[in-house]
């Protein structure tokens, strides 16, 4: 028997894919799964950085509450 993964072959499962999902598909996979590659690594870079950006999202209500804990819920509605 001969080799399986030959490049004959994976030209021939190569074709066999493109002609099954098509090529926009294909391009939709690609990227998204670059994107997904590139939030991990984001991610795994620093969870100080990421913790800084979901800090800017925040309302600024919550901003304040965050910096003046000891507020009571009154004084943060009245200031």
């Amino acid at each position: 028997m001969g080799d399986l993964f030959t490049i004959q072959h994976l030209l021939l499962i190569l074709l066999i894919v493109v002609l099954v999902f098509g090529t926009k598909k294909l391009r939709n996979i690609g990227s998204d799964l670059g994107g997904a590659v590139k939030s991990f690594k984001e991610g795994m870079a620093g969870g100080a950085s990421a913790d800084a950006k979901s800090e800017e999202k925040k309302p600024l209500e919550e901003k304040t509450a965050a910096s003046h804990p000891e507020m009571t819920t009154q004084e943060k509605t009245h200031s």
